[in-house]
C-alpha cells in the first residue's frame, strides 16, 4: 500500500512538473511577443502621431496590449498555483523522504517564476513610463500645431519661439561645458598652489635647520647689492665725465 502511494505521489509530481514546464515555455514566448509589441509602440514617433489621429488604429494597439497583459497575468497565476501544489507535494508523507533533488527542482521552478514575474513587471513598467512620456509630448505637439494653425502671424511667432528655445538650450549646454572646464582649472590651480606652499615651507624649514646656509645666502645677497651700487656709481661718474668732456 505504501509502494502504491509512493507511485501515485511520483506520478502526481511528474504531472505537476510537466504543467510547470509547459507554462514556463508559454510564458517565455509570450514575454518575447509582449516585449516586441511594446517596442513597436516606440519604434516610430511619426507613426504614433498618425495613429493618435486614428481612433481605430490606436484602440486596436491598446486592445492587443491589454489582452496580452491579461494573458500573462493569468499564466503567472497558473504557474504560481502549480508551484504551490509542488511545494505541498514535497511536504506530504513519503515524498519528504526522497533525496534533495525534489527540493532542488522545486527551487529551480520558483526561481524561473520569479525571473519571469520580474521581467514582466519591468517590461510593463518601462512601457507605461514610455507611453506617459509620449502622450505628454504628443499633447504638447498637438497644442503647438493647434496654435500654429490659428493664424499666420502666430505661426511665425511660434517658429521663432521654438528656434529661440533651441538656441537657449544649446547655450545652456555650452555654459555647462564652460563651467565644468573652469571648475577643473580652478581645482588644478588650487592643487599647484598647495604644492608651491609645501615647497616654500620645506625651503624655510631647511634654512632654519641650517643657519650657516641662511647666513651665506644673506652675505651673497649683500655682496650682489654692493656690486650693483658700485657699478651704478661707476656708470654715473663715467656719464658725468663724458658730458663734461662733450660740452667743453
Amino acid at each position: 500500500m505504501s509502494t502504491t502511494n509512493m507511485a501515485g505521489s511520483n506520478n502526481y509530481w511528474e504531472d505537476l512538473r510537466k504543467q510547470a514546464r509547459q507554462l514556463e515555455n508559454e510564458l517565455d514566448l509570450k514575454l518575447v511577443s509582449f516585449s516586441k509589441l511594446c517596442t513597436s509602440y516606440s519604434s516610430s514617433p511619426d507613426q504614433r502621431m498618425r495613429d493618435s489621429r486614428s481612433d481605430s488604429l490606436g484602440s486596436s494597439h491598446d486592445n492587443s496590449l491589454v489582452a496580452m497583459t491579461t494573458e500573462l497575468d493569468q499564466l503567472l497565476a497558473n504557474l504560481t498555483a502549480v508551484n504551490d501544489k509542488m511545494a505541498e507535494c514535497t511536504s506530504t508523507h513519503g515524498v519528504s523522504s526522497h533525496n534533495a533533488g525534489l527540493m532542488h527542482t522545486l527551487q529551480r521552478h520558483r526561481d524561473i517564476l520569479q525571473d519571469y514575474t520580474h521581467e514582466f513587471h519591468k517590461i510593463k513598467s518601462n512601457f507605461y513610463s514610455l507611453r506617459e512620456r509620449e502622450d505628454l509630448l504628443g499633447s504638447v505637439h498637438r497644442d503647438i500645431e493647434s496654435y500654429k494653425s490659428s493664424s499666420g502671424v502666430n505661426n511665425r511667432r511660434t517658429e521663432l519661439f521654438l528656434k529661440e528655445h533651441e538656441h537657449l538650450r544649446n547655450s545652456d549646454s555650452h555654459i555647462d561645458n564652460a563651467i565644468s572646464i573652469a571648475m577643473a582649472t580652478k581645482e588644478n590651480i588650487t592643487f599647484q598652489r598647495g604644492m608651491l606652499k609645501s615647497i616654500q615651507t620645506r625651503v624655510t624649514t631647511l634654512a632654519n635647520r641650517f643657519p650657516t646656509i641662511n647666513s651665506l645666502i644673506q652675505k651673497i645677497n649683500l655682496r650682489k647689492r654692493r656690486d650693483s651700487i658700485i657699478l651704478g656709481v661707476v656708470i654715473g661718474v663715467c656719464t658725468i665725465l663724458l658730458l663734461l668732456y662733450t660740452f667743453q
